[in-house]
């Protein structure tokens, strides 16, 4: 696992579009698995920029989204959905034939997510995982339990991450209790995986994430044994780390 530690959440953002933008160069049709969240918006405002200077293009890019709320309309402002094509999707020259999100509103869950592991796995699996965390160390929507879930499929979210997750609301009462999410069988699959972390309220699940035991009540910790992780974080997220842990960039 390598970390690198950035200024601020600017400065993080930018690491992170540099080292996405630089997969898209060495690899023009690469399977990208894509995260939701406050956390990756600036580095898809910064990919943006580069798509339209012509750094990069997504003209031959696949990608997978994570997750998405169950029985969120996707047209609702608040589905990954609306997300996704918002902050990136509609500003960049991808092929919407190559866009792949969960959906949320599908008649049968157990039969769709077992369609979108194979739509993965007939790509050729994720040659790159953008992750957030959450404050209890989710990656994705898979939250602390008793296990580590292997493949997509739905999860009952948390009270914290309902907590968290209402500032986008305008209450409480219409966050969504539950969502479709790739398992963390699935992203440890991944070819690369870049987890991004900003603030000091997620200093605690980065330090569980980086020292702690590999232990499903701490979902990131699995990505210990993972062989290419870079974890790109602010210097608020990276608080408790040991400073001999990450390089500064």
């Amino acid at each position: 696992m390598k970390i690198y530690v950035c200024k601020d959440y600017e400065r993080m953002s930018k690491v992170a579009a540099n080292y996405l933008a630089a997969q898209i160069n060495i690899k023009p049709d690469s399977i990208l698995g894509l995260a939701t969240g406050s956390t990756p918006v600036g580095m898809y405002e910064e990919l943006v920029k580069k798509c339209e200077s012509r750094e990069i293009s997504f003209k031959n890019i696949k990608t997978f989204n994570l997750d998405e709320y169950v029985n969120l309309p996707k047209e609702n402002i608040n589905s990954y959905y609306t997300f996704m094509h918002s902050n990136l999707f509609d500003k960049v020259d991808i092929n919407q034939n190559n866009i792949n999100m969960p959906n949320g509103n599908t008649k049968d869950f157990d039969s769709y997510s077992k369609e979108y592991e194979e739509a993965i796995a007939s790509n050729g699996g994720l040659d790159l995982q953008v992750l957030g965390i959450g404050n209890n160390a989710h990656i994705g929507f898979n939250e602390p339990n008793e296990y580590f879930s292997k493949e997509t499929g739905v999860v009952d979210l948390t009270k914290s991450t309902i907590d968290a997750n209402s500032r986008f609301f305008d209450s409480i009462e219409e966050v969504p209790n539950q969502a479709i999410s790739m398992g963390i069988g699935t992203i440890f699959k991944s070819e690369k995986i870049i987890l991004l972390a900003s603030g000091k309220t997620k200093a605690e699940a980065i330090n569980n994430t980086v020292n702690g035991p590999i232990d499903p009540h701490v979902p990131a910790s699995i990505l210990q044994l993972h062989k290419n992780v870079l974890l790109v974080v602010d210097e608020e997220a990276a608080s408790l780390l040991d400073k001999n842990s990450y390089e500064i960039v």
